[in-house]
């Protein structure tokens, strides 16, 4: 009876151990932790690359074996975000969850999903939200910056995600490297509200993909004007009022005038 219950309460102790360990490592700020974490950040910017150099190596010996290695790694992050996540509704309404599932899908059967492989760029924004990058920013006196990379990885994302779009729906057929550069050409020109129209998009699904490419753009790219221009702000909620957002050097918050005691980042 003993050995019947330790089977059936065994395996309860080791989940609950696990996702204490996986948050201690994706959370956690000791040397341990932190070597993990960038670990971790190393993989998603070698995953980035091999994303990018993917359509010239489909041809090389090794790309079966890396392709199915990286979803091998996509998929472990997966099911170790399911684990440290507070329930499993929480981590199935995230959307990186889904971005990363669709990513998945396309490196398990990229012959069937390749129209869904421009969202692999998403994984630049993924990076980019790390807090360890964050981190380093600020110990190496240039948090300052933070708003400007963030405003700029977005404006990137988007361009990206459109021209892998543009690309995989219009200009997949191209020989060589000439489709991408035209879908990437499109996609600068329609951002920008230049429109040169040398290079349109047919049918109804090219309208209404440079109508929202023409909307979203100018809206990030306004964002990304005013994260260089406005003054620099750090994150700190008041503890009277809990505006989070202070100018660096700010004594008094600006709305209630509660007396703020804001850490020097550069000490």
């Amino acid at each position: 009876m003993t050995d019947k219950q330790a089977s059936v309460t065994d395996p309860q102790p080791f989940l609950e151990r696990t996702r204490r360990q996986l948050r201690g490592l994706y959370f956690g700020r000791d040397r341990e932790a932190l070597r993990f974490q960038l670990a971790m950040l190393f993989i998603d910017v070698a995953v980035l690359v091999f994303f990018i150099a993917g359509p010239y190596l489909r041809t090389g010996p090794a790309y079966v074996i890396v392709d199915y290695a990286i979803a091998a790694v996509i998929a472990f992050e997966l099911a170790a975000r399911a684990l440290i996540a507070p329930n499993l509704r929480y981590w199935a309404l995230r959307p990186m969850t889904w971005v990363d599932i669709v990513i998945l899908g396309t490196l398990l059967f990229p012959n069937q999903l390749h129209n869904f492989a421009f969202l692999r760029v998403l994984r630049i924004w993924a990076i980019s939200q790390s807090k360890l990058v964050t981190l380093t920013l600020r110990r190496i006196g240039y948090g300052y910056l933070e708003d400007i990379i963030q405003a700029c990885v977005n404006f990137l994302v988007f361009l990206f995600l459109v021209t892998g779009f543009v690309y995989s729906n219009f200009f997949y057929g191209a020989e060589g490297f000439e489709g991408f550069v035209d879908a990437l050409y499109f996609s600068v020109a329609t951002v920008t509200t230049t429109g040169f129209g040398d290079i349109t998009l047919p049918g109804t699904l090219g309208k209404l993909t440079s109508i929202v490419t023409m909307i979203v753009g100018i809206s990030l790219f306004v964002r990304l004007a005013q994260a260089i221009v406005r003054p620099y702000k750090v994150t700190f909620p008041c503890p009277e009022c809990g505006l989070s957002r202070h100018d660096a050097d700010a004594v008094h918050c600006k709305a209630c005038g509660h007396v703020l005691n804001i850490p020097d980042e550069g000490a």
